[in-house]
C-alpha cells in the first residue's frame, strides 16, 4: 500500500481528499471524546438490561427492573383517588344546597371546581372567569340561561348548542343583514333602537321608524321592552352589560350577522359529581342566584273581545329611556 501523503506544515498524513487545493488533514480524534463515546455505549447497553427496551412480536423486554410507566400512574390514580375518596363519596350523594351548607364539603367541591375549571373552562371564560367579547362573564350577576346552581348544572351537562339533545340554544339570532331578512337602512334603525333600549342618547327618528320592525323580528324573544327570555337565552338589552360589545358598530354587526355562542356539554367527560363540584365554583364564584321561591302564578283574566294585538312600545316610551344617564358597559 502506497504511503500517504504528508502535510508539509504541519506534517500530518492527509486523507486523500482535496477541495479547492484544500486538503484534509487525517487527525485523530481527542482522547476525552472517544471515553465518552465509549461510555455512553456502555450505558446503553446496561439500560438496555435493565429497562424496558426492545420491541418484540407479541411485546418488549421487561428489563430486570420491569419498570413499567403505566403501572406507576395506575398506582398513582388508585393513591389519589383514596384520598379523594371520602369527598367523592359525598359529592355524589349530597344535592347542590346541601354542599353549599356544608362548610367542609363546600371548601372540597370548590378546590375540585377551581382544577377543573382551570384546566378546562379558562381557555374562553379566561382564569378568573371574567369572559370576554363573545365569552359570558362568569364573574357578574348577569346569566343567559339562568344562574341558579341547577340552572348551572343543567348548562354545565347540556351545553349550548352542542349538538347533545338536550342542549340550551335551540332557538338562534338570525342574521337579519347577511341573510337580507330585513335592509341595511332597517339595521340601521334597528342599532339606535337597542341603543334607546340601553338607555342612551339614540336618534329618535331612527327609534320610531325601528318600533315596528323590533316587534315584527326581535320582540319574540327579548320581549316587547327587550328585557330578555333566559328559556331562549336572548339577552336583556336593557342593561349594561354587554356580550359583543355596547358600541354601535357591534350593536350593528350582531343584528348583521347573527353571532351565537357555543359551549360544549361535559357530560360524556366529566362524572355528575364533578359536574357538581364545578357548578358550585361557579356560582360561589359568582355571587350567583338562589333557588326561585315556589309560588302559584295567578290566573290570566281573558283578553277582552276586540284588544289589539301587542306590540313594541312606542317611540315615546323608548326615547324616555335615554333621559337616565349611566355607563355603557364593556
Amino acid at each position: 500500500m502506497a504511503d500517504r501523503e504528508r502535510d508539509d506544515h504541519s506534517g500530518v498524513e492527509t486523507t486523500g481528499h482535496e477541495w479547492d487545493g484544500i486538503k484534509e488533514l487525517d487527525n485523530p480524534l481527542p482522547r476525552w471524546w472517544l471515553w465518552v463515546f465509549y461510555g455512553c455505549i456502555a450505558v446503553a447497553i446496561g439500560y438496555w438490561v435493565i429497562m424496558p427496551a426492545w420491541p418484540g412480536l407479541t411485546g418488549y423486554t421487561r428489563g430486570t427492573l420491569a419498570q413499567s410507566d403505566r403501572s406507576d400512574l395506575t398506582k398513582e390514580l388508585t393513591a389519589l383517588q383514596t384520598v379523594r375518596g371520602a369527598g367523592a363519596v359525598k359529592l355524589k350523594t349530597a344535592s347542590l344546597e346541601q354542599i353549599e351548607k356544608d362548610p367542609d364539603l363546600q371548601a372540597y367541591a370548590l378546590q375540585v371546581g377551581q382544577s377543573v375549571f382551570g384546566d378546562n373552562c379558562a381557555t374562553c371564560h379566561g382564569a378568573g372567569g371574567a369572559g370576554g367579547k363573545g365569552y359570558p362573564n362568569l364573574r357578574d350577576d348577569v346569566w343567559l340561561w339562568g344562574g341558579t346552581l341547577t340552572d348551572i348544572q343543567h348548562t354545565l351537562t347540556v351545553g349550548v348548542r352542542s349538538g347533545h339533545p338536550g342542549a340550551r340554544g335551540e332557538t338562534v339570532m338570525p342574521a337579519f343583514g347577511r341573510d337580507q331578512l330585513i335592509t341595511a337602512d332597517q339595521v340601521a334603525d334597528l342599532t339606535e333602537y337597542v341603543v334607546a333600549l340601553s338607555r342612551r342618547k339614540a336618534d329618535r327618528a331612527a327609534v320610531a321608524r325601528a318600533t315596528q320592525t323590533f316587534a315584527d323580528q326581535c320582540s319574540s324573544c327579548h320581549g316587547p321592552l327587550g328585557l330578555g327570555d333566559r328559556a331562549k337565552g336572548a339577552p336583556n338589552l336593557t342593561d349594561a352589560e354587554w356580550l359583543f360589545g355596547s358600541d354601535r358598530e357591534s350593536i350593528r354587526s350582531q343584528i348583521w350577522n347573527g353571532r351565537n355562542g357555543v359551549m360544549p356539554t361535559w357530560e360524556a367527560r366529566f362524572s355528575p359529581e364533578i359536574i357538581k363540584a364545578l357548578a358550585v365554583y361557579v356560582h360561589v364564584n359568582s355571587g350567583g342566584e338562589g333557588a326561585p321561591a315556589a309560588t302559584t302564578a295567578p290566573a290570566l283574566a281573558p283578553a277582552p273581545a276586540g284588544a289589539a294585538p301587542a306590540t313594541a312600545p312606542t317611540p315615546e316610551k323608548v326615547a324616555q329611556l335615554t333621559a337616565p344617564s349611566r355607563p355603557a358597559g364593556r
